[in-house]
C-alpha cells in the first residue's frame, strides 16, 4: 500500500526519483510559504490572528528553510542524514502548529482553518518522506554521504 501512495504521488516507481520529488514539492511550499508571510506578514497576521512581527520571523525562517531543502532535493542521491532532518523538522513544525492554536495564538477563524490545515500539508509531507527514504534505503538506497 505505501509504495502504491508514494508511485501515485511521486509518479515513478524509482523511490530515489520519488524522494527527490517530494522533497522538492516540499522546498517550494515552504519557500512559498515563507515568501508570502515575509512579504505580506501585517495582512496575513491580521486575517489569521498571528502577530504581523511573528509571521515575519517565521517567514524569513521559513524562507531559508525551504532553500535547504531545495538544495537537499538537487543531490542527485540525498543524503539520509539531512532527510531525516528534514523528516524530523516537519514532525516538529507540525506539532507546534497545532499546539499554538492553544498555548500561543488567538486565531481568527481563518486562522483556525489555516493553521491545521497546514500542519495537516507539513505532515503529510514528512510522511511521504518517510516512505520515499525507506524505499530507497530498502532498493537503490538514499546517498549515504553529501553530494
Amino acid at each position: 500500500m505505501s509504495a502504491t501512495l508514494l508511485a501515485t504521488v511521486a509518479r515513478t516507481t524509482v523511490p530515489r526519483t520519488a524522494l527527490r520529488r517530494i522533497l522538492a514539492l516540499d522546498a517550494v511550499v515552504t519557500t512559498g510559504n515563507g515568501l508570502a508571510y515575509a512579504a505580506f506578514s501585517a495582512p496575513l497576521g491580521r486575517l489569521l490572528g498571528v502577530g504581523g512581527t511573528t509571521l515575519f520571523e517565521l517567514g524569513l525562517f521559513l524562507t531559508a528553510y525551504g532553500a535547504g531543502v531545495g538544495w537537499l532535493a538537487s543531490r542527485r542521491r540525498p543524503a539520509a542524514f539531512p532527510v531525516r532532518f528534514v523528516i524530523e523538522a516537519n514532525c516538529a513544525w507540525t506539532v507546534l502548529s497545532l499546539v499554538s492554536l492553544f498555548a500561543w495564538f488567538s486565531p481568527t477563524t481563518a486562522g483556525a482553518v489555516w493553521i491545521p490545515a497546514q500542519a495537516l500539508t507539513v505532515a503529510s509531507f514528512a510522511l511521504l518522506q518517510h516512505l520515499a527514504l525507506r524505499s530507497a534505503g530498502s532498493g537503490e538506497g538514499a546517498g549515504s554521504g553529501t553530494e
